[in-house]
């Protein structure tokens, strides 16, 4: 697990999920393997011309706290390594991790991770683009739980390795202007067996306003059931 882990932090990962609907509701259908960087590809996480004034200075307070050890910046790329266990995807087939879909900068989900390892908690600082609206001038609810799931998930996968979401419980507080920059603050409660369990917020970026609570439940996968896809 330490070894895995070590991988992941110098090379960046993410988590992916997929859920099946059967009579009893909805149950995990198959894994994604974990992704890594690849040498020469842009890191989306790092700063851009798009990027606000507070999203800036958020960057700036997580990365000098990452040159002192207590955070470390979690790289993002748009194409990752991610595909179903036992259908590994055809050598033309193209794919795209889902909050890194667009060309354009500023128009979807710009964002950025650090993680501390002592505290079990992962910080996202998330600055919604327009692409990203559903009700006029403010981010769609789904758009927030993609970034809940993703920040909440990728906090357990440092802790635990390779997870997938079995549970999503959000409380939507007060609605997020599209192009604010907001801080999406997770951290993992307690593992129980394979169970993970995670809490999170989302707050604006100068903590005056909390927009969004929520709850997850990851499961750690069969380590026998994947092996296959790490390679």
């Amino acid at each position: 697990m330490l070894r895995l882990c070590s991988r992941l932090l110098r090379g960046g990962a993410v988590i992916g999920h997929l859920t099946s609907w059967s009579h009893t509701g909805p149950s995990p259908l198959r894994c994604f393997s974990v992704s890594h960087s690849c040498h020469g590809h842009r890191d989306y996480s790092l700063p851009n011309a798009t990027w606000s004034r507070h999203t800036q200075e958020l960057y700036r307070k997580y990365e000098e706290l990452s040159k002192i050890g207590a955070w470390r910046r979690i790289p993002s790329y748009n194409s990752s390594v991610h595909h179903m266990a036992d259908a590994p995807p055809r050598g033309s087939r193209v794919t795209r991790l889902f909050t890194r879909n667009l060309d354009q900068d500023g128009v979807g989900f710009e964002y950025s991770m650090f993680y501390n390892v002592a505290e079990k908690r992962m910080i996202c600082i998330f600055q919604p683009g327009d692409y990203l609206e559903g009700p006029p001038g403010y981010t769609h609810g789904g758009c927030i739980a993609t970034i809940l799931d993703s920040t909440l998930g990728a906090g357990a996968m440092y802790i635990c390795g390779k997870v997938m979401t079995a549970n999503l419980n959000i409380n939507y507080l007060n609605p997020v202007p599209l192009g604010s920059t907001v801080i999406v603050d997770c951290h993992v409660e307690k593992v129980e067996g394979r169970k993970v369990y995670t809490r999170g917020q989302v707050r604006s970026h100068d903590d005056q306003i909390l927009h969004t609570e929520a709850t997850g439940l990851f499961i750690k996968l069969n380590m026998r059931e994947v092996d296959h896809s790490t390679d």
